[in-house]
């Protein structure tokens, strides 16, 4: 069960809707056991959600029998997280386009970046290990909001460093240069022991960004960025 989740201070009801964003669609039973309840106690919660217009479920076919009948979040749901006061920043992002022109916005999120790089520099300095690179960087992200984690990738092949929520969304789907200045931070802050690739990607709509990395043979930088998946 994950940590985070068990704190009973926080609501119930928000632990369901944290536990969904992170993990995506589940089963009643799946659902509780991060919650460390019972199927029918999370089916009660996601029902009262349901009714909120915060969950809706489906059948999913899994071969032989029954369908799993899986819970994910609406998009009221994936509203009810924060997104940087989206409204305001699409405006703001518009204006600085149609009256300072495309390079001032440029300037900005180079500044921007720039200010990134030194946080997220002083918190890696001093670590080489690249596994424990890849966990400091997630820490950082989920910090931020980003709701951040990282695993080995089931096949073997490297690691998966995910993101199952974006607090710069509206931002990053009006401009696309703040998506890649963060890919570009993400591969000089992981070193050149390590390649980055984007395999899943939010504002094209998948649920969750998603990135591929893996060991570089001999120092090899591999920067090919994936075609985005549109999440599952």
């Amino acid at each position: 069960m994950d940590d985070i989740f068990s704190k009973q201070e926080i609501p119930v009801s928000e632990r369901v809707l944290n536990v969904l964003k992170r993990r995506g669609p589940l089963q009643a039973a799946e659902l509780g056991t991060f919650l460390g309840t019972t199927a029918e106690a999370a089916r009660q919660q996601l029902k009262k959600l349901e009714a909120d217009g915060l969950v809706e479920a489906e059948n999913v076919p899994q071969g032989v029998g029954r369908p799993a009948r899986v819970w994910r979040l609406t998009t009221l749901g994936h509203g009810h997280f924060p997104d940087a006061h989206a409204d305001m920043t699409v405006d703001l992002i518009r204006i600085i386009r149609t009256t300072l022109g495309q390079p001032t916005l440029d300037l900005l999120i180079s500044a921007r970046e720039t200010e990134m790089r030194r946080t997220y520099a002083q918190t890696l300095a001093g670590v080489t290990d690249p596994e424990t690179r890849i966990a400091r960087l997630a820490e950082l992200r989920d910090r931020e909001g980003y709701f951040a984690e990282w695993s080995r990738a089931p096949d073997g092949d490297g690691w998966l460093f995910i993101e199952n929520h974006c607090p710069i969304c509206a931002a990053a789907t009006a401009c696309q240069g703040f998506c890649r200045s963060e890919l570009e931070i993400f591969r000089e802050m992981l070193g050149d022991a390590l390649s980055i690739e984007r395999i899943e990607h939010i504002p094209v709509g998948a649920r969750r960004c998603a990135y591929r990395i893996r060991s570089c043979v001999g120092g090899a930088r591999r920067e090919g960025t994936a075609a985005p998946s549109r999440g599952e």
